[in-house]
């Protein structure tokens, strides 16, 4: 008896513990406070799913009650009940019942799955080749960092993706060396990112939903691709649409960081013997993807994290530049640009905490 009650108290606290816990997410990364069209139809059919799985066990449970205290075999009793083998009303009810449940899930399901995967406006160009009345981003994913590329508006960058609000987005996405994946769970469901084909699919952003998560939403790789797998996360800007405009404006009119003191030009001295080999400083990037080799900095000093998961601070992105491994294993930034003195480093931090584009 003792037993029986520790294994009820014990799925009690679990349930409460469930409850307790389904109310810990936060509007920039839950997927259950959906942030846009694409988030709040995949959220209405999760809800219509959950809510046909309790009603066929509520319903299952009262007849298991009925059946149990209705028909229970009284003390004396031998007769056999009634058999109902070869009833063919009550077959009919059993399948024509589930049918009908699965008519009620599939047919919203198959809209929105078609809905979803229209990407038709990417392929609309117009005289120049470019997408007409849609905003295409490439999102290529690499060990452990990601790289958004604007390619109608010839703007690079890397781990904030800045989009427009109440418009749809659409995305191209690739891997540079192993199968990722792009989530980001305010906005939608995740898609893999392959390094043999391209996945396309959009997003909305809803700007009511994006001022209640302070403009900012959370992205992370869903697929395990590494050591740092769970590190592998990006920030998400939403913005006005006339706002996004004169972000893009100020992006691409950036031609030459310009830094201001000694310290932040002898570190710039210091970035273009050491690092300028794979990483870039402006957003205008016209270099293949395959010289791309390590995230865009054109506006790392506007960041809120530093290698996507390090509080942006001076002294954290020392640490970074002394032991990336330690913060990263497995990254492929590691003993790439030989030994760094301390005031190199030093320098450097000053130069890169510089490279700002819309705080200028």
């Amino acid at each position: 008896m003792k037993k029986r009650l520790h294994k009820w108290r014990l799925f009690a606290l679990l349930g409460i513990v469930g409850l307790v816990l389904s109310g810990c997410g936060e509007p920039f990364l839950s997927a259950l406070k959906p942030a846009g069209d694409v988030a709040q139809s995949q959220f209405d059919l999760l809800i219509l799913s959950t809510l046909i799985m309790v009603l066929v066990i509520i319903v299952v449970l009262i007849l298991f009650v009925v059946v149990l205290l209705r028909f229970r075999r009284k003390k004396g009793d031998e007769t056999i009940p009634k058999q109902i083998e070869g009833s063919h009303k009550l077959e009919i009810i059993w399948t024509v019942i589930p049918i009908l449940l699965l008519i009620v899930l599939a047919v919203p399901t198959v809209v929105t799955t078609f809905d979803l995967a229209d990407t038709k406006a990417m392929d609309k160009k117009d005289k120049d080749g470019k997408t007409k009345d849609a905003l295409v981003v490439n999102v290529r994913a690499n060990l452990y960092w990601w790289e958004f590329e604007y390619p109608d508006l010839g703007i690079v960058t890397s781990q904030d993706l800045v989009v427009p609000t109440d418009q749809k987005v659409y995305f191209n996405l690739t891997a540079s060396d192993v199968k990722h994946s792009f989530w980001i769970p305010a906005a939608g469901g995740k898609m893999d990112t392959n390094t043999d084909g391209v996945n396309k699919f959009y997003l909305q952003f809803d700007s009511k939903k994006a001022e209640d998560s302070n403009n900012l939403f959370y992205g992370k790789c869903a697929e395990l691709c590494g050591p740092s797998h769970a590190l592998m996360d990006f920030k998400v800007v939403p913005k006005a649409k006339s706002d996004f405009e004169a972000w893009a404006k100020d992006m691409k009119s950036v031609k030459e960081p310009v830094v201001e003191g000694d310290a932040a030009k002898q570190g710039e001295a210091v970035f273009n013997k050491s690092c300028i080999g794979c990483h870039a400083v402006t957003p205008n990037d016209s270099r293949p993807e395959a010289a791309r080799q390590a995230p865009n900095l054109a506006t790392f000093g506007e960041r809120q994290k530093i290698a996507g998961v390090l509080d942006h601070t001076e002294a954290n992105l020392k640490n970074w530049i002394k032991d990336p491994e330690k913060y990263k294993p497995g990254n492929t930034m590691t003993g790439t640009y030989g030994e760094l003195s301390d005031s190199d480093i030093d320098a450097l931090a000053a130069y890169l905490l510089q490279l700002k584009v819309e705080e200028k």
